[in-house]
């Protein structure tokens, strides 16, 4: 027999279904959030890895993909080639690039350290460098080949069972090996295995080391931990015109590369604490920390759709040369059903402050400062910028 709790009338069977299904027709989506002025959790406002590859999503894949904590042990060994061979010291191109692991330090607000152990010797490639078919589109199979070509060549001299990931420098003299590819192994394949542990994780540097800065390091170990590029991929229009330079995933030498707050949060750089979320209607006062110093409530977030959210978060940008600098609130779409190379992220380009406080030129892609507003009337989102100064912004973000 049904036990029935006595201050709770039994609906007649009817009516109990037909106000079950009413109540399941009329619930909202789980990102929705839980309702009208009141504060959403955080994972109301995470969005949907949808791709199935690198993305903005939040369902990182750590199957495949490295997982951006703790110490993470790199070898670093260096090849040249019979038509390049190296006539500079390992030491020479390591100093390009052994500043990254600081640079991630930083920025993962101290929960990620590359602990690199440089191999400093040169080892000779089997093949000559215009061989192994560096190219844009260079496909999985080429690279792995090269790769294995690597460790197979330093393996006399590395213990590879010691690494969680690789780093291979080619010789200065090496144009023909002209870019960075991050190497992420292809579960069931062969792969590449020395010492009785597979190379799971690699970046192979090439010529392009010399262009960007150490930040090249961050870009390319960020894919490891499955991070997708925010610049565009096709030949027409600005490369960089979805994030400018506000995140490294995009334009690594731009005066505010640094990781975007969302890009933080998916890493678990940014804990769920400092994330305000408005998944319901409703709006919320936040004062924010800038980006670029630990601490503090990093983004808000504004979910619009099964995919997709606004944020708003602080930054502090200055380029090396201090010619140009910018502060403010920094809006941008997010979009995890997007592929890498075609926009997920896409900032919203404020009008440029033309008397910045501190006197610098600003920069094109300008955030809010305040008074200003930033507005999508047709998803029902606005963003108030109240006040600028110092280490943030305070906000008020409103979803209606």
């Amino acid at each position: 027999m049904r036990r029935v709790h006595p201050s709770r009338p039994v609906l007649p069977t009817l009516l109990s279904t037909v106000l079950t299904v009413a109540l399941l027709l009329c619930t909202p989506p789980a990102w929705a959030g839980t309702g009208a002025g009141v504060r959403d959790r955080a994972l109301a406002c995470a969005l949907p890895g949808t791709t199935g590859w690198t993305d903005v999503g939040h369902d990182t894949d750590y199957s495949v993909f490295k997982r951006p904590t703790g110490v993470i042990k790199v070898a670093m060994i260096f090849v040249d080639f019979p038509d390049a061979p190296a006539t500079e010291s390992p030491a020479a191109d390591s100093a390009r690039i052994t500043p990254g692991a600081d640079w991630v330090r930083k920025a993962s607000y101290g929960k990620t350290w590359l602990s690199i152990t440089q191999h400093r010797q040169w080892v000779r490639m089997p093949h000559r460098s215009t061989d192994y078919g560096f190219a844009r589109g260079l496909s999985h199979e080429t690279h792995e080949a090269y790769l294995k070509d690597a460790v197979t060549a330093a393996d006399p001299y590395v213990d590879f069972s010691r690494y969680d990931m690789v780093h291979v420098v080619p010789t200065r003299n090496a144009s023909a090996i002209s870019f960075t590819p991050t190497y992420i192994y292809e579960p069931g394949t062969a792969g590449v295995v020395a010492d009785g542990r597979r190379v799971t994780w690699a970046v192979t540097f090439g010529q392009d080391m010399w262009h960007w800065d150490h930040r090249l390091v961050g870009h390319e170990t960020a894919h490891a931990f499955g991070l997708p590029d925010l610049y565009a991929f096709d030949a027409g229009g600005d490369t960089h015109r979805f994030t400018g330079g506000w995140d490294v995933m995009g334009l690594i030498g731009g005066a505010g590369s640094q990781y975007l707050a969302w890009q933080s949060w998916k890493l678990g750089w940014t804990h769920d604490s400092q994330v305000v979320c408005r998944a319901s209607r409703g709006s919320d006062t936040v004062r924010l920390t800038a980006v670029e110093y630990g601490g503090g409530t990093k983004m808000a977030v504004i979910r619009t759709g099964p995919t997709t959210a606004y944020v708003v978060e602080s930054r502090r940008a200055v380029r090396a040369d201090a010619r140009a600098c910018s502060t403010g609130a920094l809006v941008y779409a997010v979009d995890s059903s997007v592929p890498t190379g075609k926009g997920p992220v896409r900032v919203m380009d404020a009008e440029p402050d033309t008397t910045p406080a501190s006197g610098c030129r600003p920069l094109d892609d300008a955030p809010y400062r305040a008074g200003r507003s930033f507005t999508d009337p047709a998803a029902g989102v606005r963003i108030d910028v109240l006040r600028s100064g110092g280490y943030g912004e305070t906000v008020r973000v409103t979803k209606s």
